[in-house]
């Protein structure tokens, strides 16, 4: 089944501009499937059949003269020197989307493109589904922790197939092909050991050294493994927000996964039932939230503009916003009952940051529940309408 993605609008604005766009993503997201259904006309060509991609290096101004007017080319990192001969081309023929490629290594598709076809090309990032896009498949919406504990591919929902059984092939697969290819690593089990004690820090700050310790490597070892996972899509990392508040801010990053099904696998959580009483309960829900909220803004091509906040005298807030002079303050909570200590955290910090800035301030609490509420100044938003909010 193949359903509508929230990133079509804005995939579509930008093809009637720029001559060329990509959209990158984590691997098995969607990308191919998108671009195949939103330009049905253009001739689809992945580099990843060996032929193809010796075609396309060996001889680049003849494959592009066999595509010369236009086509989705798919898995386009597998030959980057490609790129210079298609800025050539799009000079001398810059008609609006002519070239629509996709790539999953965002990390060296990125560089390239902005080495080679700047000014050019508009970039998208396609993630796994949102709550919203789940919901499209049809049929009861999982509750939370099976939603949690499914995670977000679409393969898993589109073919209704066993998570436990996928999640393990696309971790086996990550790891063998995609890691041994970026890192070279000969010896799988020592990443196998940082993928797991990573996923065991989701929601939490990132200590390198303490990871480096656990994990028995280096720590620019650890800082090149972070890498990698977060430029494939495996995890983001936010950075803590200090802005008129230097002095008082902790500046380490919190880590999350993007996909927590992917986290539960890696944890050896096993069926959505253990979560309910599992002591990363709490941390798994707040990757959850943070990463639906990641996705609203990147599906919409809105830049990531994502922190979270520590202060030196223990004021914690899950995740902030900041567009412009709005600042958007969001605590995750897991608990199915409104608690009033939701709300002190977000309450310490407007007065903070309403007495040293000109922010506006917006708290919100996302949780558990079923019920939505205004308080005098926080939005209660449960779960289930997570995705109906502007973020």
């Amino acid at each position: 089944m193949i359903i509508e993605r929230n990133l079509e609008t804005r995939l579509l604005e930008l093809a009637s501009a720029m001559p060329v766009v990509a959209v990158t993503g984590p691997r098995q997201s969607g990308k191919t499937t998108l671009c195949r259904r939103v330009f049905p006309e253009k001739p689809y060509v992945s580099l990843e059949p060996i032929d193809t991609r010796e075609f396309a290096t060996s001889d680049p101004r003849g494959f592009i003269r066999e595509h010369a007017g236009g086509a989705v080319l798919d898995e386009v990192q597998r030959a980057p020197d490609l790129l210079s001969y298609l800025q050539e081309e799009v000079d001398e023929r810059p008609e609006p989307g002519r070239f629509i490629l996709t790539g999953s290594q965002h990390f060296s598709l990125t560089e390239a493109i902005t080495q080679t076809l700047a000014g050019r090309i508009a970039i998208l990032y396609l993630l796994p589904l949102s709550l919203d896009e789940v919901r499209r498949f049809g049929g009861e919406l999982p509750d939370l922790w099976e939603l949690v504990w499914t995670g977000s591919y679409p393969r898993i929902y589109d073919q209704d197939l066993d998570p436990r059984s996928w999640l393990a092939d696309y971790t086996t697969t990550y790891i063998q092909r995609d890691v041994r290819e970026i890192l070279n690593v000969t010896d799988l089990v020592p990443f196998t050991t940082f993928l797991r004690l990573v996923a065991g820090r989701t929601g939490n700050e990132l200590n390198l050294s303490a990871l480096g310790s656990d994990a028995g490597i280096t720590h620019p070892t650890v800082r090149s493994w972070l890498s990698v996972l977060e430029t494939s899509f495996i995890c983001q990392r936010l950075p803590a927000w200090h802005r008129n508040l230097r002095k008082q801010a902790v500046k380490s990053a919190k880590i999350h996964f993007v996909d927590t099904g992917l986290a539960c696998h890696l944890l050896g959580i096993t069926e959505p039932s253990q979560l309910v009483h599992h002591p990363l309960r709490g941390a798994l829900f707040e990757s959850w939230v943070v990463s639906e909220i990641h996705k609203w803004r990147a599906h919409r091509g809105m830049p990531e503009r994502m922190f979270h906040f520590r202060d030196a005298k223990g004021l914690e807030v899950d995740l902030l916003i900041e567009e412009g002079m709005r600042l958007i303050a969001v605590e995750a909570k897991s608990a199915a009952t409104v608690a009033s200590d939701f709300f002190a955290p977000l309450r310490r910090l407007r007065d903070s940051v309403l007495s040293q800035s000109h922010l506006t301030f917006e708290g919100r609490v996302v949780y558990g529940g079923e019920s939505s509420q205004r308080r005098s100044d926080t939005l209660v938003i449960p779960w289930s309408e997570l995705q109906d909010q502007s973020w």
